[in-house]
């Protein structure tokens, strides 16, 4: 796999798991912290957020340099936790299965054009794949299905992840 290929990779994981924070952000700010959904979500922004450090740290290790568009992520990402988590905590768990469901399958993607050229980066995006399936199953356990127009809503989030996905990688 080219230096080019691996520096793309790290530049689109580094943004998502920033989006990911930032939507937990918005989320939490609505739903404060005493909730069963807020509790969750406090759980999952602090995987997030041990995810975000490492790609923080790859991509000064690696020197890659990170996506122009952090200042759109960031605000779309806590605009996004936020509308969400004001529809309905249900909503926001389907904001949560909806995004963990295009990362999940973009990590699976990485893992198969990285195969054996960096085991390193592999086992930590396997790891942090494991963590979002499962951040996935507890939206799910917590009533995303139930939220108001969930297919809409799942389709349409799923959509932005995977335009942020593509955009994140070139810019």
């Amino acid at each position: 796999m080219s230096e080019v290929d691996i520096k793309s990779m790290l530049r689109v994981d580094q943004a998502g798991e920033f989006g990911a924070t930032r939507i937990y952000a918005g989320q939490l700010a609505i739903l404060g912290t005493s909730s069963p959904a807020a509790r969750s979500i406090t759980r999952m922004a602090a995987q997030e957020q041990r995810h975000r450090e490492t790609f923080d740290r790859m991509i000064v290790e690696r020197g890659v340099r990170p996506t122009v568009l952090a200042p759109l992520w960031d605000r779309a990402g806590f605009l996004l936790g936020a509308v969400t988590a004001l529809i309905s905590p249900e909503a926001a768990m389907a904001c949560t299965a909806a995004v963990e469901t295009e990362i999940d399958r973009h990590y699976a993607d990485q893992l198969v054009e990285l195969g054996d050229s960096e085991p390193a980066l592999s086992a930590t995006i396997a790891e942090f794949q494991a963590e979002e399936v499962e951040h996935h199953a507890t939206a799910i356990a917590e009533g995303a299905k139930r939220a108001p127009g969930y297919p809409l809503l799942s389709a349409v989030i799923r959509l932005g992840c995977r335009a942020a996905i593509g955009l994140s990688k070139r810019v």
